[in-house]
């Protein structure tokens, strides 16, 4: 494990959550730069220094600043591979693990998206993800081999980012919270880590409250 501290560019109530429970889970040393999204201070040009899209979560390490949910996991579990939550390149389970995690910001969330905002879908040939029904299919198959995690017996950085998606689109409504994803979700979101992550951020929100 690294003894580098990182900056991590966060706003509450944001898909940034996510990486603030996997930091928590790593053990990873790092201070947070908050950034109120209601006000937006996200396109404010210090930070579109740091992510021209004006969005979070990113990080910056050792002079490397990474972007994208998924690539900012993917870059913490192999930083911090001594925690074992990140399949190694000689580990049969990698391919996985690369595929869900990239299937995630590639076809999961756009396909949600898109049905939720009740946009004409696409042929199926030209749209990224194929259809909304596969996709859905997919996951929802996903999770019922989910035993107990994402990855089989082993709690991966997989799990944090799936298990805080479908918590976050099932209590949206706009994705079905089956007797499967519910026991799947329990079982990321109970987790010390989580419930750290979780209290962390509620007082945040309640210092930055009481503070407008």
């Amino acid at each position: 494990m690294t003894d580098d501290r990182i900056t991590f560019h966060y706003a509450p109530q944001s898909r940034a959550f996510g990486t603030r429970v996997l930091l928590e889970e790593l053990g990873a040393p790092y201070d947070l730069h908050v950034l109120d999204i209601r006000t937006g201070e996200q396109l404010k040009p210090d930070y579109l220094a740091v992510n021209p899209m004006g969005k979070v979560p990113a990080i910056s390490h050792r002079g490397v600043v990474v972007t994208e949910q998924a690539a900012v996991a993917l870059y913490l579990g192999d930083l911090f591979s001594g925690a074992g939550m990140a399949p190694t390149v000689d580990d049969p389970r990698r391919g996985a693990y690369l595929r869900w995690m990239v299937f995630y910001g590639s076809s999961f969330e756009p396909a949600l998206v898109d049905h939720a905002m009740k946009r004409p879908p696409l042929p199926r040939n030209n749209a990224p993800y194929a259809d909304y029904e596969t996709v859905v299919a997919i996951v929802n198959e996903q999770v019922r081999r989910a035993s107990p995690f994402w990855l089989g017996e082993q709690f991966s950085v997989a799990d944090v980012l799936w298990g805080s998606a479908l918590l976050w689109v099932t209590s949206f409504g706009i994705f079905e919270k089956t007797p499967e994803v519910a026991a799947y979700v329990e079982r990321v979101t109970s987790r010390p880590a989580f419930r750290k992550a979780q209290a962390d951020e509620a007082a945040l929100i309640a210092a930055r409250d009481s503070a407008s």
